[in-house]
C-alpha cells in the first residue's frame, strides 16, 4: 500500500504524545499542544526537540502560532463530559466543549487556505449517545459545514491488545476516493452506536456522510498474562486479598472456586464498583478472566485503580496494576519515560489513545487519505 510517509501534523490535546506514536512514521508532528502543564512536561521529555509543545488553552490559539502545513490535524478532545464515568453534560460542558475551540481554528484556518486535508477526531464511544446522539450529529455537521466529508469508526483497543477499550474515531476528508470508502457499513469498525447516529441524521447530511473502508487486523495473539512483570514488590496482604473476594458477588465467587478447581494459572482484571441492591448501595469487586484487562482510567474518570488477581490452585494473590504495566496495554514501548509518580504516570496512560489503533489507522486510511490529498493538489 502507498503511503504518504512522514507527513506532517499537528497534535492537538496531545496528552503525552502517544497518538504520535501511532502515527509514526506515515507523519511527522510539527506542532502540539496540551492545557494541562503535567501532560506538556511528559510530552516534551518524550520526544527529542523539534515539534514545539504550546501549553495552554486551544482557545487562545491562534492560526500564525501553527507552522508550515500540516497534512492531518489530530484531535483527543476532552472525553469528561461524554463519558458515562462522567456527569454526560456533552458538548456543550467546559470540557468535551473545547471541540468547538479545535473547529474554530479549523475554520480560521480554512480562510487563509491553510487547513489540513484530513481531520481525525478521537473520543468515547459515549459520545455516540451523548444527549441521544443529537451531540455526535452536530460534530459531524460541524464538519461539513467546513466543507469535509465525514466518517466515524468504533475500533476496540481489544483487537490489537489486551484491554477492552471501544473508542470512537472520526475521520474527515476534503475528499473522499473510492478506494477508501465503501457503499454502507461494514463490521468491525461500523457499530450499530453509529448506524445508529447516521439514520438520524437530515437527509443530505446522511448522503454526504462516509462509510470509510479499514481493514480488519490480524487476529490478537496476547492476553493480560503475556504483559504483567513476573515480578512484583506489592503484594497486597492475605487480608486484603480475602476482603477483595468477599466483595463478590455469589456468581463471581462460584466463579472463582471452579477457576480454582481446575488447578489452572489464571489472571484476573478486578475493578471496585458501586451497585445498588435491594435498594442498598454495595461495594462490588467485579473480575474479568477472559484475558482482557479492563478498560484503563484516570484518577479522576470515577473509577478505582484496577487490580490484578492471580489464580493458581488454591493460592490466590491480588495487587495494583502497575503504570509500566498499564502503558504495555496501550501498546507504550518499554523505552517510553512515564511520569516517575504512580498518579502521574497512570492519569498519563489512562487518558490517552492505544498506540496500535492509531497505527492501524495511520496506515490503513489516514495516510492513504493524505497521499491522495497530495496527488489530487499536485495535480
Amino acid at each position: 500500500m502507498q503511503r504518504d510517509s512522514g507527513a506532517p501534523v499537528w497534535e492537538f490535546f496531545a496528552g503525552g504524545g502517544l497518538a504520535r506514536l501511532g502515527l509514526e512514521p506515515d507523519f511527522t508532528c510539527i506542532f502540539a499542544n496540551d492545557i494541562d502543564p503535567a501532560k506538556a512536561s511528559a510530552y516534551r521529555q518524550a520526544f527529542p526537540p523539534g515539534a514545539e509543545m504550546y501549553e495552554g488553552d486551544i482557545w487562545k490559539l491562534s492560526p500564525h502560532q501553527l507552522p508550515g502545513q500540516a497534512a492531518l490535524a489530530w484531535a483527543s478532545f476532552p472525553c469528561q463530559d461524554l463519558s458515562l464515568a462522567g456527569a454526560r453534560r456533552g458538548l456543550a460542558a467546559p470540557r468535551s466543549g473545547a471541540f468547538w475551540g479545535f473547529h474554530r481554528l479549523i475554520e480560521k484556518l480554512s480562510d487563509e487556505g491553510r487547513a489540513p486535508e484530513v481531520l481525525a477526531l478521537e473520543n468515547v464511544t459515549g459520545l455516540l449517545s451523548s444527549h441521544g446522539g443529537a451531540d455526535c450529529a452536530a460534530l459531524i455537521h460541524a464538519l461539513d459545514d467546513l466543507g469535509y466529508r465525514v466518517g466515524a469508526l468504533e475500533i476496540d483497543a481489544a483487537l490489537f491488545t489486551p484491554q477492552s477499550r471501544p473508542r470512537l474515531f472520526v475521520v474527515a476528508a476534503r475528499q473522499a476516493p473510492a478506494h477508501l470508502t465503501s457503499a454502507g457499513p461494514s463490521a468491525p469498525f461500523h457499530s450499530q452506536a453509529i448506524r445508529n447516529v447516521v439514520a438520524r441524521l437530515p437527509d443530505g447530511l446522511r448522503k454526504r456522510f462516509v462509510w470509510w473502508r479499514l481493514d480488519a487486523p490480524p487476529k490478537r495473539n496476547t492476553d493480560l498474562i503475556d504483559l504483567l512483570d513476573d515480578h512484583s514488590e506489592h503484594w497486597n496482604s492475605d487480608e486484603q486479598t480475602a476482603k477483595l473476594v468477599s466483595q463478590m458477588s455469589a456468581l463471581q465467587r462460584a466463579r472463582l472456586e471452579a477457576l480454582q478447581e481446575s488447578g489452572r494459572r489464571a489472571v484476573g482484571a478486578v475493578f471496585r464498583r458501586i451497585r445498588v441492591e435491594h435498594g442498598e448501595r454495595v461495594q462490588r469487586a467485579e473480575a474479568r478472566f477472559d484475558g482482557l484487562a479492563g478498560c484503563l482510567r484516570t484518577p479522576a474518570g470515577g473509577s478505582s485503580r484496577q487490580l490484578l488477581l492471580f489464580v493458581e490452585g488454591q493460592e490466590i494473590r491480588s495487587r495494583l496494576l502497575s503504570p509500566r504495566e498499564a502503558a504495555r496495554l496501550m501498546g507504550v514501548p518499554e523505552h517510553y519515560p512515564l511520569p516517575t509518580g504512580q498518579t502521574a504516570a497512570l492519569h498519563l496512560v489512562g487518558d490517552a489513545v492505544c498506540v496500535p489503533v492509531v497505527r492501524w489507522l495511520s496506515q490503513h486510511l489516514l495516510a492513504p487519505l493524505a497521499g491522495a490529498a497530495k496527488a489530487r493538489l499536485s495535480a
